[in-house]
């Protein structure tokens, strides 16, 4: 069969779709021709040409169950929506810090669930989970969320094999991302670009970055792909052993 990365006829739901990573990833599957339908619980002042927004609140897992049965065709979802503030574990109140696990890991498996039950009754789909570096190294402030993303890319291998051979699961691994609140997350320029040169490749991601990979992630080119997390993080982190230890490598050999 011919691969391509094109999605023309294809029905991709985004969720969180409208603001940051998830407008990118919404803004990839317009270019590769499919029909986006953007969801999140408040509309945009602006929309990109072609996208269509539906207000749902993902936690709902009625309001979830409805959208999707009423949905004419599903083919694609990702589970982008989420987030969390800035919350160190021993602060705050428990509620908050269920709520946040809650966006992260019970919404997704709501949304995933509903559209499994539309897509095995039709020509089966792709879903993705858009997970994070938070939830495969230490989370320190962010401990509830890095919790959740670590238990989404377990849910995304379970679902994988359980949904399998009709409906592929994979999930993002995505780094740091320079959106309209990276300020929140790094500072003013002078901080984004002191946490840039921390990145291999020298930059945050691009919104569009994790839609160019949720695309493939979506497409005939990834048609044998289920279960899998792949990383998009620019190729992680230096280790801080390495600014750390004063030993002299100049001339040491490779053991």
């Amino acid at each position: 069969m011919p691969y391509t990365l094109d999605l023309s006829g294809k029905v991709a739901v985004v969720t969180g779709g409208v603001r940051g990573v998830g407008l990118g990833i919404s803004r990839a599957f317009l270019d590769a021709g499919a029909e986006v339908i953007a969801v999140a619980r408040h509309a945009p002042d602006r929309l990109p040409s072609g996208l269509r927004f539906v207000p749902l609140d993902v936690r709902d897992a009625a309001a979830v169950r409805d959208f999707a049965e009423g949905l004419d065709r599903l083919d694609v979802v990702v589970n982008n929506a989420g987030g969390t503030p800035y919350l160190p574990a021993a602060d705050g109140a428990p509620r908050t810090h269920a709520k946040i696990i809650e966006l992260n890991l019970v919404a997704p498996l709501y949304v995933a669930r509903a559209a499994n039950a539309v897509m095995q009754r039709g020509d089966g789909g792709s879903i993705i989970m858009v997970g994070s570096v938070s939830g495969v190294r230490p989370s320190p402030g962010t401990a509830a969320y890095g919790a959740a993303k670590a238990g989404l890319d377990n849910l995304t291998r379970s679902l994988a094999v359980e949904w399998a051979p009709k409906v592929r699961v994979n999930a993002l691994t995505l780094g740091m991302v320079r959106t309209e609140r990276s300020h929140l997350h790094y500072g003013d320029e002078a901080g984004v670009a002191a946490v840039e040169r921390t990145v291999p490749l020298g930059r945050l991601a691009d919104p569009y970055d994790a839609g160019a990979a949720c695309v493939f992630l979506a497409s005939d080119l990834a048609g044998y792909v289920s279960g899998s997390a792949l990383l998009v993080h620019g190729g992680g982190e230096r280790p801080a052993f390495l600014d750390a230890a004063n030993a002299d490598r100049t001339n040491q050999e490779g053991e």
